[in-house]
Order: C-alpha cells, then structure tokens, then sequence
C-alpha cells in the first residue's frame, strides 16, 4: 500500500468508525504532512510504515528546537500516534513509535471565560428585530444556555429540540448524543427566531432544511459562520479580550461551577467522557474565590 492509500484508509477509518468533523480530518491530515515533510527534508523518505524510534525522537527535538508551543506539539504527537495505532491494528506495523513519546507536563493552559457583566454586554449587542439580529441572539443564547461546542450548534436540527420539556438533544463528539436542558431566555429567543427571522432567509431565497441556525442566504450555518458572527458581536461591544469558539463553552462551565453546580453535572452537560478534562475549570474557578477573597477579607 503506497503512502497515499495509506492516508485516504486512516482517514476513511476516522469518517466511518468516528465520526470526525471535517475539521478534525483536517488537522490529522496537517498532523501527518508535517512529519513526511521533516522526513523528507532529513535524510529522505520511503514509506511510513518504514518509521522506527529514532525518527519519532529526531523529529520530537526538532520541533522542540524550533519553540513549537507545547500544544501543537502535544496535537501533532497525539495525531500521529492515532496515525501509526491504526496502522497496528491492521497489522501493517509491528509496534507504534509514537508510543514511546511521554511530553512533559508544563501545565495545562486555564480556559478563559466571560464575567457575568461581560457575557451581557454581549447579549445587548445582539438586540435588534431584523432577522439575523434575530438569529445572533438566538445564537448567543444557546451556546450560553448549554455549554454546546461549536460543531455541535452548527449542526442542530430542528427534531433535537423539546420546548415542551425545555431539553436539546446534542449530537456530540464520536457519535455520543447527550441532553441538555435550556432555560427560559434560550427557549424565548430560540422559538421567535425560528417562528420569524429563520422563515424570513429561508423564504428568501428558497431554501427548504431543517438546520436551525442558517447564514444570511439561508442555508445551514457553518462552525466557521459561528466564529465569524461572535467576532462581529465582540466588536460591537467595549470589551477589549479576543473571542475564541470555546470561550462561551467555558463561560457556561465556569459560570455554572461558581454558582453551586456539582462537577459531574457539568461534566455530563458537557459532553466530556472524562471527569479529569472537566476539572480544570475546578482550577478557574478556585482562582476566582482566591480574587474575592484577598479582595474582600480584611486580613
């Protein structure tokens, strides 16, 4: 099997038995030309399956050299290593080479997230009657309401949402469906939304779906569409932090946390399959109560 063969089955493996987002295909496949391309540029290149322990660590040093960040460094590793695991198990390699790299634990980076008072400068932001007014509130007020990534909003649908019982079916990562409820402020600006500016793109230029959220042609929206709208909102408030696609995801974790929620609730509204990757907004959280304290105790 040639090099490429080699990359079209990984990456039909991650569409059909993982169901990974075109973007996430997209950064294995960064992932994998990265390291052919210092394997060709040292020493020549033959075939993956021809890697042994010695590239792995010449090319781990290399990207250490150049000051990588360790966290695309710790991407392209853990990429790579999924890469080779899927040639082990199909017997095209004896042992995975990546298997041997252990990365140095300098900390993991704290998720930054919205004050209250920041969250609703964005949500006067998004006040007006016209139709993606409309949608940008709707928007807003369902990534906050629930904590859903990204991904998982550009592709909600209407059957997934219960205002009957206030409840969103999320379709999440690797095919895991989970539910969230969503409080009153999220079902108002969602059911006008749909009832009113969605109809109005849709009708406009003919389009017939089912996606919720839709672009101002009325078709389904896409992640990037998402990270463009909350750039748009950003601006038009005083606030001067960049916005990131996760910083609402965080804020809902952060702002539910500081507000009594139990860690696992939140680990089950987020999606997480792990307790470990919830507990670092324990971290946040905890820096919060330190503020306050040194803030407010008088000694």
């Amino acid at each position: 099997m040639d090099n490429q063969e080699l990359i079209d089955k990984f990456i039909e493996n991650l569409t059909v038995n993982h169901h990974y987002s075109d973007e996430t295909k997209k950064s294995y496949l960064e992932d994998i030309k990265s390291f052919r391309s210092f394997l060709e540029n040292n020493g020549g290149f033959e075939n993956f399956t021809k890697v042994n322990k010695l590239d792995v660590e010449t090319f781990l040093s290399y990207m250490e050299d150049k000051d990588y960040a360790k966290e695309t460094v710790a991407r392209r590793i853990s990429g790579l290593r999924s890469f080779y695991s899927f040639m082990k198990k199909n017997s095209m390699i004896e042992t995975n080479p990546f298997d041997i790299v252990r990365l140095r634990n300098k900390g993991r980076r704290l998720p930054h997230f919205f004050y209250e008072e920041e969250i609703n400068q964005l949500f006067k932001a998004v006040e007006g009657d016209d139709p993606l007014s409309q949608r940008n509130s709707a928007l807003l007020e369902i990534l906050y309401a629930t904590g859903m990534r990204v991904s998982e909003c550009a592709n909600l649908q209407e059957d997934q949402i219960d205002f009957v019982n206030g409840i969103i079916l999320v379709h999440g990562k690797g095919d895991k469906d989970r539910y969230v409820p969503f409080g009153t402020f999220a079902q108002d600006s969602l059911r006008f939304y749909i009832e009113n500016g969605r109809i109005d793109l849709m009708a406009k230029y003919n389009e017939n779906h089912n996606y919720i959220f839709v672009n101002n042609r009325g078709k389904p929206i896409t992640s990037r569409g998402i990270e463009y709208i909350l750039d748009q909102i950003i601006k038009k408030t005083s606030l001067t932090a960049d916005i990131h696609p996760h910083m609402i995801r965080h804020t809902f974790a952060t702002h539910m946390l500081n507000n009594g929620a139990d860690l696992r609730t939140v680990q089950e509204l987020l999606g997480h399959s792990s307790l470990s990757t919830t507990q670092i907004y324990t971290h946040v959280t905890m820096d919060h109560l330190q503020s306050d304290y040194k803030k407010y105790f008088p000694r």
